[in-house]
């Protein structure tokens, strides 16, 4: 390939790591290159990007990723994600360079609380589907099976039963498999046998049975399947750094090859630092696997948010310390696009990773590369834009732009500019207003669409209402105090019924009203009637 790389203009590389590939174009022909076969999927990939509606007149990459494994995990509380929007998701990772998808639903019932029992035909049927479509967009399917509530380790029928289930997706195809054991209670015994085993209930003594259940599935499954990989797992204390028998037991006892998962230093970790990653290491014995909570909303800080900031707060260099990260979605699976659009860059190279631009690109991409439709995007994105931690902390704040822009209203009224003030920031209004028949006409993928559609309805009665406020308060520059009054009475009747909108049943956990730059606009829109 050498040769005809340098014909292309393009130095090739001495080496370069799995998944990596080279792509030159001229106008005379296009050459693709890859270490191996997701690597020319890649080059493919970025050759459909860069040609997608325009010409280019020439073009040379050497390009690979800095981190190993990329992805996403569905282990959220609440609705599972549907069959299409599953197979949706899956070609969606292979269009932005994701490899890894990791399936862990909480509330499917077979895998965790009927971890035992077989999958009906019917489900069985579509996992095999499943497992298809990840293979032809070079992603790797993990099937997690959570047996932590109910499992008894001493028991040999459990551990039959539990390898029984992972055969019948390894007969499907599936190579990679996780069992988690987070969320569980570890100091009391699920039978007897235990106690008998390994002695009173505690850290210390889950730890040993846990890593003798996973080094059993390693050893005695795993590495007597052909193309197995190694196991991952989710410990049951996977969101800190500090020394305990529990960690101890799985540093010295656990096999090297299994990955580890952690959360970060919280569930819902505001950063994850180089130094806390390194941490994590040194704790759990080998580079950590990260299962980033974000941005996941099935707790009780996210009622009625969509959570669509960017992928931020990682800090770069994170791809020496961690195997991988795989970020944990919303139950709306289609909006979660915005940010793991943002993880599948940062993931690629986080030395390179720029968290606004990446969401800039994440809004062309849903808009089809269409201007108005990119700026209603952001727009909408900016007042869904808080993050919290798990107790509530905003690790994100809340509509950055649209705080930008009032507070340099208030500013500019506060110095006497009170018609600039309002010129100003009026086309804004109108934007808000505006975005959400932009986005449901210009957005081309429904899914996304419908996932917002609550959201939608309330912005667009918000953007309303933001508009006659500030009507309200030129009428009464210009002296129409009863004009003025109106327009206040109908901003408030429609901030009103926007405040009234409930997320879809059955869709969102945990249910209530959607909320749209709450803190912000709302509080501005109280206080514009008081403005003389």
């Amino acid at each position: 390939m050498a040769p005809h790389l340098r014909a292309f203009g393009v130095e090739p590389p001495t080496a370069l790591p799995p998944e990596g590939y080279v792509l030159a174009a001229t106008p005379h022909g296009v050459l693709l290159g890859g270490v191996d076969g997701d690597g020319v999927y890649y080059a493919a990939q970025t050759l459909r990007q860069l040609v997608s509606g325009r010409w280019i007149a020439g073009v040379g990459i050497v390009d690979y990723p800095l981190m190993r494994l990329r992805g996403a995990i569905e282990g959220f509380y609440g609705s599972p994600w549907t069959h299409g929007e599953r197979m949706d998701q899956l070609a969606f990772y292979g269009d932005v360079k994701m490899n890894t998808y990791v399936y862990a639903p909480k509330d499917d019932p077979y895998h965790r609380e009927k971890w035992r029992e077989p999958y009906p035909p019917e489900k069985l049927r579509q996992l095999g589907e499943l497992v298809r479509q990840a293979q032809d967009h070079h992603v790797r399917f993990t099937f997690a099976l959570s047996p932590g509530l109910s499992i008894c380790y001493s028991n040999p029928a459990d551990f039959d039963a539990l390898v029984a289930k992972l055969r019948a997706l390894y007969d499907l195809g599936v190579r990679s498999f996780s069992l988690p054991l987070d969320d569980i209670e570890y100091r009391r015994w699920n039978c007897p046998g235990d106690a008998v085993r390994y002695g009173p209930p505690g850290p210390g003594s889950a730890g040993q049975a846990q890593v003798d259940l996973l080094n059993r599935v390693q050893h005695e499954f795993l590495d007597r399947k052909e193309g197995g990989r190694p196991l991952q797992m989710v410990p049951t204390e996977y969101s800190d750094v500090g020394e305990t028998p529990y960690k101890k037991a799985i540093r010295e006892q656990l096999d090297s090859r299994v990955e580890v998962m952690w959360t970060g230093t919280e569930v819902v970790p505001p950063a994850i630092t180089v130094e806390q990653a390194k941490a994590a290491a040194t704790v759990w014995g080998r580079k950590v696997f990260v299962w980033d909570n974000y941005p996941v909303n099935d707790f009780r800080a996210t009622t009625g948010r969509l959570l669509l900031a960017p992928y931020d707060k990682r800090e770069p260099g994170l791809h020496d310390q961690l195997s991988g990260i795989v970020l944990n979605p919303m139950n709306q699976a289609a909006a979660s696009k915005v940010a793991l659009f943002g993880g599948a860059d940062f993931t690629w190279n986080d030395t390179a990773y720029d968290a606004r631009r990446t969401h800039r690109a994440a809004a062309n991409y849903l808009a089809g590369a269409d201007p108005r439709v990119a700026e209603a995007l952001l727009a909408f994105f900016d007042v869904e834009h808080l993050a919290p931690t798990g107790d509530g902390r905003p690790w994100q704040p809340q509509a950055p732009e649209l705080a930008r822009r009032i507070a340099e209203f208030r500013t500019a009224w506060a110095g006497g500019e009170r018609k600039q003030a309002i010129d100003t920031l009026r086309p804004y209004a109108e934007l808000l207003a505006a975005a959400p028949e932009r986005i449901r006409s210009g957005v081309v993928d429904k899914a996304f669409r419908e996932d917002c559609a609550p959201w939608l309805d309330a912005l667009a009665l918000w953007g309303r209402a933001f508009t006659l406020s500030l009507d309200g308060l030129r009428a009464r520059l210009d002296g129409d105090e009863a004009l003025a009054e109106q327009r206040f009475r109908h901003s408030a009747k429609l901030a009103g019924e926007a405040s009234r909108i409930w997320v879809i049943p059955g869709e969102t956990r945990p249910e209530g009203p959607v909320k749209v730059a709450d803190g912000v606009l709302d509080v501005f829109l109280a206080e514009v009637p008081n403005l003389r």
